[in-house]
């Protein structure tokens, strides 16, 4: 049997990690400023999650939600004081995609409605009714298409209240992400969350925060969607969540009220999966990372501003986005093959920065060298 041939994979076998180093099959040491997705969010094979996990290996793997599990609650309550929503019920699932439709699903259940309002440039997952709000047509299966989705320009506060002010009471949920990812580290607007939050309270809609690439502390604060100072009635989250280990969840607000069977899942929220969450959130909390990850981001987004060639540096925090122009279409390839780089890209021409939250400057002074130097060819 072949793997399916879905992935397009860079010739490089990695067999070591640690901190935001990795190594590959031949002992080349690489800078990751990637994290794999932003899914590393406290630096690979960190000592406190490896030895969680496999403290809790050694007690029992996995056991399904038919019973309790205390490591649930423990995380519950860790999460809802770092991320400052004592007051929100969580719900575990494996992926951000799954996280979405889950949201989804909810904000549908508590109004009884259909039409989910999404942005040119979202990308929620590959899903059922993710993948439908998600704008890149190429991925949307035939039977994946609805017609209760409506793409609107992002941070156009002018269409958002046009679409409400047409479809009013039909609207469920307006979800969006704090910062795009795939769409190229595009920032909503300060006021553009709270006139989702003002229109989702006037029509009674869900506001569902998409935070699985751009929460977690990757900006300062542990959901972006925090700087607009408004709470949002869903946040949805993975990649950074578990380091690693696949785990999701959605953080709802106290106003949605369960029901036995009215979401489920086999392996959310089972014990491997916590013991690798309370570790991320345990290094989070003990290393302050949401300063260090405010900090060291700030430095290499004011640092890459000064830099001649660059046509724009978008973002916030560890989330960095650096448009170049066509002309300089090589640059990620060379990061990472001659300067022994990971970074990501995005459409049109973007490389994307979404490194551990724990890089320090000194690392983060290695890339800026590097970068001037790839720049310059």
């Amino acid at each position: 049997m072949n793997l399916f041939d879905v992935y397009p994979l860079n010739n490089i076998e990695i067999v070591k990690a640690s901190g935001s180093k990795v190594w590959d099959a031949n002992g080349q040491e690489y800078l990751d400023l990637y994290g794999g997705h932003a899914v590393i969010s406290i630096g690979h094979t960190h000592p406190h999650y490896v030895k969680r996990l496999t403290d809790q290996l050694n007690k029992v793997g996995f056991y399904s939600n038919s019973v309790l599990i205390p490591l649930q609650v423990e995380l519950a309550e860790k999460l809802g004081k770092v991320s400052g929503k004592t007051d929100f019920q969580l719900f575990l699932c494996n992926s951000g995609a799954e996280a979405n439709e889950n949201a989804l699903k909810l904000a549908s259940f508590y109004n009884g409605r259909k039409k989910v309002i999404a942005f040119k440039g979202a990308f929620h997952g590959r899903t059922s009714l993710a993948v439908s709000a998600t704008d890149n047509p190429k991925i949307i299966a035939p039977v994946n298409e609805t017609d209760n989705i409506i793409f609107l320009p992002h941070n156009d506060e002018a269409a958002l209240a046009n679409a409400f002010a047409e479809y009013g009471n039909e609207i469920t949920a307006v979800i969006i992400e704090g910062i795009q990812g795939v769409g190229g580290i595009k920032e909503a607007s300060v006021s553009f969350l709270q006139k989702i939050r003002s229109l989702c309270d006037q029509y009674n809609a869900v506001y569902i925060a998409d935070s699985v690439q751009c929460g977690y502390g990757r900006t300062g604060k542990f959901y972006s969607h925090d700087y607009a100072g408004v709470d949002a009635d869903i946040y949805t989250m993975a990649k950074g969540m578990g380091n690693g280990f696949p785990i999701g969840g959605i953080s709802i607000a106290p106003k949605f009220k369960p029901w036995h069977g009215m979401l489920g899942t086999t392996f959310g929220g089972n014990h491997l999966a916590c013991a690798a969450a309370l570790a991320v959130l345990e290094i989070i909390e003990q290393d302050n990372l949401l300063k260090n990850a405010e900090e060291v981001g700030t430095y290499l987004i004011n640092e890459l501003k000064q830099i001649e060639g660059i046509k724009e540096v978008r973002g916030r925090g560890l989330m960095i986005g650096i448009e170049l122009p066509e002309s300089l279409q090589n640059v990620k390839k060379d990061l990472l093959f001659k300067y022994k780089i990971f970074t990501g890209e995005a459409k049109p021409n973007v490389i994307r920065l979404l490194p551990a939250l724990n890089l320090t400057k000194d690392l983060a002074d290695q890339f800026l060298n590097d970068f001037k130097t790839a720049l310059k060819g």
